[in-house]
């Protein structure tokens, strides 16, 4: 085989299928057999000057394929895979990737390139290849440029693959020499300058030392500025690339280079090609993006102790900045509203237009103002269009007293403009302009409404008629539509759209019905605004929603029809399938929020139940995903009479417990269990088995995406609430899951923000699973099940409590676990908690909160706290010296009592007294009916007092609270010399 890899190679990129495919399994054969084998032959291949071009860059890009794969369960499996190999042929095959960087052909040279960083990705972090970094910079020296070229590509693609801590400082600093001097306006090859440039912009994150360096820090940004004024198009491109880069990268280090950097983006924006404008535009947006970041994080409380202060960057270049992107406004291109991915200089400045009204609010208003009224009447379309898309980009962030009276004035005039103007562009950002009028400044929250009874009807008028407009304007008047009802959400009983409800809705059925609603996403715009104007509406609209139950069930029935379709034609109806189950379950929410809706709607729940799983057996995983979340919605209306469809639909649910490649549909059917579990509550448990063993599957899982393992750990607590202590059985399995990812997610000092936002995710997930359990425990006498397993779940929330980075959502929870578990256990967990380390603080904390769900939450927990540990709790136990072994004398009685805080958390320090001034009770226990109190402190050490208890009542003494840590029968209580106990 290892003679023919070139033909075979050169086979598998026939046009003839038949070759193709003969190829490409003599290929897999050759890899099953023997792997070695396989990838020494293509590395060879790669290697040799004397094969085909083709060939070698096949075989270089099945190597890469070798090593890595998007998803996470395989890219492991290949990793593990190389670094079994046998080190020899690793070596073979690593010596063919270094000597194909000096091949002649550019396409070798690249794709080695791309399979040596993968290597270096794998092996660099195992202590491995520790010369890699030493080879390629040596290469740096060579004469011939297109190896300079290629050992660049190489560093810069290795920097993408390998995390900085794997590399140390003093590599970094000779990668960042040989990057930058690559980059330097006196190399003379063009291709040796761009391939330095493209690998600076994957080296920034490893120069953090050399950016904390001013002089370092000025030369590196010296090189990078004098890039931007290359000859070379592209190496312009990639210098501002750069820049863009280091602007969220090194934020707090570009003071000293803002005017510079000011003067040299507004030349390329006004003079230079389309790709180096676009990136200098992109240059501002990046940095209102930080601004915005550190102002809604600081909300502009800056003290010298911030991370990050705010430079106010800006706001310093607003009076440069904003007519410098107005100016970008007038390059629209003539195409651009009916293209979806259109990306213009035009587009680039009015979102960065956009950003600079988010970062500055009210000042950007004034600046703009002129631009827009010296433009927006006049004959060229351009000006027209670009004062209307100016006004829109405005209208998030300066705050709606600023905008209001200028608003009012505009509105008439843009709902002239949305019917009567000649143009299609401005009718388009027309359109765009009123939704995003509606979005900011209409609503319950907004004080002035510049929507009137007055204005209402005019308003809804024009949008429905530019719904019959060509569908990009249509598409945008369905948009400015969605954004109107959205603002009536919380108008109580009734409603300005009430009057023309019936007509809203015709209007967009119609608009779905078109013959071109396939463009400009027309027909999902016309559904997501119906399902929008349904979700707003009011009572007083129910009977016709109930109307609409009929006819959506109908395009859907219509959709279900046995005609043969082409591929395209089948593509096309699961879409539609999927916007109509997705109309449904809104319609379902609205009319099951209601009991008189929902009991007329139940005359439906059987054919609409009968249409969903005939929509399952299409086996498409959008309309899969949309019929399921439609179902869960089903269940919630329905109740515990969903129960007589489970088990026609339990198939399909398993199958989407199932589905680990389209792992949306896996968590969407995560979710609807739990609907389903809070629908039929105890009546699911026939169904568990099946349902727990393909959760625990899903977990053991490497395949399934990470993203639904939270939800699946909450579904066992929406699955624990509904069958309460019959989840006993599975308390072996779960409880181990859940205590292994508590350990996971409990300590992650050092995570980005990604990392952190999935380890919150977890922990909710991980939390609510316990909150779950608790309560489906509560009352039961089975609880006495769950103690083993409280000291874990008391020392993960102290862990997460002490990392200090858990969000709103988490808190909130985490309390709830905290009064759930003492709610549950009682008496049982009062000595636990006390023991926590950090329960006291964490409780006041929550009360102190400023969301008031927190402090809610914190309230009932400190009740539920206080109830397990007892307000104040007094034992009284009467104790006669039967055989009294001190000199204290017989017949003494006396009492035990401990004072606890009013927040049920006992003070440090207070003490146990027995009569006589005598503290601290060092030991109680039973004995073949015999108390024995052992005494220590203040005069009665080491004295042991003993009663003979003559009855049962004895036994069970009448005080507040079973408090275990006060029972004589449960030994030493709280393992704490008596001093706390």
């Amino acid at each position: 085989m290892a003679m023919e890899i070139t033909q075979v190679l050169l086979n598998a990129q026939s046009v003839d299928g038949n070759v193709r495919k003969h190829a490409e399994e003599s290929l897999k054969q050759f890899q099953e057999q023997n792997l070695p084998g396989f990838l020494l032959s293509l590395s060879g291949e790669l290697a040799s000057e004397e094969k085909p071009v083709d060939s070698r860059k096949l075989a270089g890009l099945i190597l890469k394929n070798a090593l890595d794969a998007k998803e996470q369960h395989r890219k492991f499996e290949l990793v593990q895979r190389w670094l079994s190999l046998d080190p020899n042929v690793k070596n073979q095959i690593k010596t063919c990737l270094l000597q194909t960087l000096s091949s002649t052909a550019p396409d070798a040279r690249s794709t080695a390139s791309q399979v040596i960083a993968k290597v270096a990705g794998i092996e660099l972090p195992q202590k491995q290849w520790p010369e890699l970094i030493g080879s390629l910079l040596s290469n740096i020296h060579q004469v011939p440029a297109h190896v300079k070229q290629a050992t660049l590509e190489t560093l810069g693609y290795m920097c993408e693959e390998v995390s900085p801590d794997v590399v140390d400082q003093d590599q970094v600093n000779k990668i960042l020499t040989a990057v930058v001097q690559g980059m330097n306006a006196s190399e003379a090859n063009n291709d040796v300058r761009l391939a330095a440039t493209r690998a600076l912009y994957n080296a920034l994150g490893f120069a953090q030392a050399n950016f904390s360096n001013d002089m370092e820090r000025d030369y590196i940004m010296r090189v990078v500025c004098e890039a931007t004024l290359s000859p070379e198009v592209k190496i312009r491109q990639a210098a501002f690339e750069c820049l863009v880069s280091i602007s969220s990268t090194y934020y707090e280090k570009l003071a000293p280079y803002i005017q510079d950097i000011f003067n040299i983006t507004a030349k390329a924006v006004k003079e230079d090609e389309e790709p180096v404008a676009l990136q200098a535009i992109e240059f501002w947006s990046s940095i209102c993006d930080e601004e915005i970041d550190i102002l809604e994080e600081y909300g502009g409380d800056f003290t010298g102790d911030s991370d990050i202060p705010c430079f106010y960057f800006i706001k310093q270049a607003l009076p440069a900045l904003v007519p410098m992107l107005l100016e970008t406004l007038l390059k629209q291109e003539e195409d651009q509203d009916q293209d979806e991915g259109a990306w213009n200089i035009a587009m680039a400045g009015g979102t960065c237009l956009g950003l600079v009204a988010r970062t500055v609010g009210d000042d950007i208003v004034p600046l703009v103002m002129p631009f827009i009224e010296e433009n927006i009447t006049k004959p060229d379309w351009r000006q027209r269009e670009a004062a209307t898309y100016a006004f829109g980009s405005i209208l998030e962030g300066p705050s709606p007293d600023k905008l209001t009276p200028t608003v009012n004035v505009a509105l008439n005039f843009m709902l002239s403009a949305l019917t009567k103007d000649p143009n299609n562009h401005v009718k388009d950002t027309t359109a765009w302009t009123l939704g995003r009028i509606f979005e900011f400044l209409h609503g319950s929250t907004v004080e002035t409404q510049i929507i009137t009874h007055a204005n209402c009807q005019q308003i809804i008028t024009v949008l429905l008629q530019s719904m019959k407009d060509v569908p990009n304007v249509a598409e945008k008047a369905c948009g400015a539509l969605y954004f109107l009802a959205q603002g009536y959400e919380d108008v109580g009983s009734s409603s300005p759209l009430t009057p023309f409800f019936q007509e809203i809705v015709q209007s967009l059925l119609t608009v779905t019905h078109r013959d071109d609603a396939g463009e400009s996403r027309l027909r999902t715009a016309a559904y997501e605004t119906l399902n929008e104007v349904v979700r707003c509406s009011t009572d007083e609209t129910a009977p016709m929603v109930l109307q609409l139950v009929p006819v959506i069930m109908m395009e859907l029935h219509q959709t279900l029809e046995g005609q043969k379709l082409s591929s395209d034609e089948r593509e096309k109806q699961n879409e539609l399938q999927g916007l109509l189950c997705g109309c449904l379950q809104v319609i379902i929410q609205k009319l099951g929020s209601s009991e008189p809706t929902k009991y007329v709607f139940m005359q439906y729940a059987d054919q609409i139940m009968s249409l969903f799983l005939r929509v399952f057996a299409c086996r498409s995983a959008t309309v899969h995903e949309e019929a399921m979340l439609a179902i869960g919605a089903l269940a919630y209306a329905t109740g515990p009479d969903f129960a007589k469809y489970m088990q026609e639909f339990y198939k399909y649910l398993e199958m989407g417990l199932q589905n680990f490649e389209e792992y949306q549909v896996c968590a969407v059917t995560v979710g609807v269990v739990g609907d389903i579990c809070r629908a039929l509550e105890d009546k699911i448990l026939p169904y568990c088995d099946g349902i727990m063993t393909q959760l625990l599957k899903d977990l053991s899982s490497n395949q399934l995406h990470r993203s639904v393992k939270p939800p699946i750990f909450s579904c066992f607590g929406d699955i624990a609430l509904a069958i309460g202590e019959n989840f006993e059985k599975y308390l072996m399995y779960a409880m181990p899951m859940l205590q292994s990812a508590a350990e996971l997610s409990a300590h992650t000092s050092g995570a980005d923000d990604e990392m952190t936002e999935y380890t919150n995710l977890l922990r909710n997930g991980i939390l609510e699973a316990y909150s779950g359990i608790f309560q489906g425990f509560k009352n039961s006498p089975k609880t006495q099940l769950l103690m083993p397993y409280a000291p874990h779940i008391l020392q993960f929330l102290d862990s997460i409590y002490m990392e200090k980075d858990m969000d709103d959502v988490v808190m909130k929870t985490a309390i709830g676990v905290l009064g759930d578990l003492a709610d549950t256990l009682g008496s049982n967990a009062g000595s636990l908690i006390q023991q926590s380390l950090s329960s006291k603080d964490f409780l006041n904390e929550c009360l102190s909160s400023d969301d008031h769900l927190i402090k809610e939450s914190a309230e009932w927990a400190k009740l539920a706290i206080s109830r397990a540990i007892s307000t104040t709790e007094v034992i009284s136990l009467q104790v006669v010296a039967n055989s009294c072994i001190s000199t204290m004398g017989s017949g003494t009685f006396g009492f035990w009592s401990e004072e606890v805080g009013s927040d049920g958390f006992a003070e440090t320090g207070e003490e146990c007294g027995i009569n006589q001034g005598v503290t601290n009770c060092d030991d109680m226990k039973v004995h073949k009916r015999i108390l024995s109190v052992t005494l220590g402190g203040n005069g009665g050490s080491g004295m042991t007092w003993r009663k003979l208890l003559v009855s049962d009542a004895e036994l069970d003494y009448d005080y507040p609270g079973p408090n275990p840590k006060h029972d004589p029968r449960k030994g030493k209580p709280g393992g704490n010399s008596g001093k706390n106990a």
